[in-house]
């Protein structure tokens, strides 16, 4: 079997974490003996064409992305444009059983090349438009993506969710039956989450001995549901007065975040790091006492699983995804979904109680263990067994 895979992110190009997870699901179908080919991005320095850890990398160069949402819709359907062009380039090559895409950004081009393969299509749906406007998306471009997703969801002839959260959501606001949707969840690699040499100096940087650490981490985007978290934590610091929080990222709700921060009195209490690297990430997990993932809109929730895997106790919105990451009281706790009160009374609860933390933690460093990368890809390449069945079998044209 061979797969084209494409995606607007592979690394070294790392734009957010889909870079990461396509990358991880390629390399273990490769170890399963898939023949795996990815096109992707990639900057004027990057090799047109390489092979990565098994895996035959295209890139189609690109000029660096907008930062103003309306021209980068335009942006993507120029990418969409000269990534079909170098598929049909790489299709002239090698003959595909399937085409893999992505998310929207890759949608045009990804059903161009199954149609022009006459190979089956198969997308994997991140997140939706929809749910990151929280319904608004009735002016451009929240309008224009939500288009496109609608039409490549149901041009595919199977998609694949991270989530039975999002399966449900995904049929709804597209009108798909389910039938058409599998649940893979997204993998985790513990042996990748490595952190800096000296965990003690890092943590004198933002806490005492005995001060307790919240930690918040991912884009600064309203649907993180950060701003719950900050107004949590007056209340939080007045009841156990020794604790101190990180927020680590970058988005466009930063400047508010800190806005909102300084109103509530917590400048002297806590640090805006901006964006981090992988190494300072996976360094603050095993320094912070509590990773708070306070959530409106959660398709899966890594950031949850890689706190576990980092030893990190971990409490989450009661929301989407979160739901299955951490499913029960013995891997994490859940707080009621907008509710900073509910945040507060669950965070106070955590961090009072070590013998809770300790527990937790033992409990999540196995259950992370069933989000394994050889499993995810395992169950994606039945998904490609199954869509590429030589009965015959009619494309979607919606």
């Amino acid at each position: 079997m061979r797969a084209l895979i494409l995606s607007w992110e592979y690394p070294p190009l790392i734009e957010g974490g889909l870079a990461r997870h396509v990358r991880k699901l390629a390399e273990n179908l490769a170890a399963q003996d898939v023949d795996v080919h990815v096109l992707a991005r990639g900057r004027e320095e990057s090799p047109a064409e390489e092979e990565m850890d098994g895996v035959i990398v295209h890139r189609v160069r690109e000029p660096e992305r907008p930062r103003e949402l309306g021209e980068f819709v335009t942006w993507i359907e120029r990418m969409n444009a000269d990534m079909l062009a170098a598929g049909v380039e790489v299709g002239d090559r090698y003959d595909f059983d399937l085409v893999h895409g992505h998310d929207w950004l890759v949608a045009s081009a990804g059903d161009h090349l199954a149609n022009r393969f006459r190979a089956p299509f198969v997308v994997t749906i991140h997140a939706t438009e929809y749910g990151r406007h929280q319904g608004w998306v009735d002016k451009h471009p929240q309008s224009y993506i939500h288009g496109v997703e609608r039409w490549m969801a149901n041009r595919a002839d199977r998609v694949i969710t991270c989530s039975a959260y999002m399966r449900e959501h995904v049929a709804d606001i597209y009108g798909l039956e389910e039938s058409r949707i599998t649940v893979i969840p997204n993998g985790i690699d513990p042996s990748e989450l490595v952190p800096v040499d000296d965990l003690d100096t890092l943590r004198a940087r933002f806490a005492k001995p005995e001060e307790r650490l919240v930690l918040l981490v991912g884009r600064l985007v309203y649907e993180k549901g950060f701003q719950l978290a900050l107004e949590a934590l007056p209340g939080l610091i007045e009841r156990l007065g020794n604790v101190r929080f990180i927020v680590a990222g970058s988005g466009t709700a930063e400047q508010e975040l800190q806005s909102q921060a300084h109103e509530l009195g917590l400048d002297a209490h806590g640090t805006f790091l901006g964006w981090i690297g992988d190494d300072v990430l996976h360094s603050l997990y095993r320094i912070a006492d509590l990773t708070v993932v306070p959530s409106i809109y959660e398709p899966f929730g890594l950031v949850a699983l890689e706190a576990m895997a980092s030893g990190c106790p971990c409490l989450v919105a009661d929301t989407g995804g979160l739901r299955e990451v951490v499913p029960n009281e013995d891997v994490g706790l859940r707080f009621r979904s907008r509710d900073p009160e509910s945040l507060g009374q669950m965070a106070e609860r955590l961090l009072a109680d070590e013998e809770l933390r300790d527990r937790l933690v033992a409990e999540a460093s196995e259950h992370v263990l069933s989000f394994d990368w050889a499993d995810v890809a395992r169950q994606v390449a039945a998904v490609y067994g199954e869509v590429s069945d030589p009965r015959p079998a009619t494309r979607r044209s919606g």
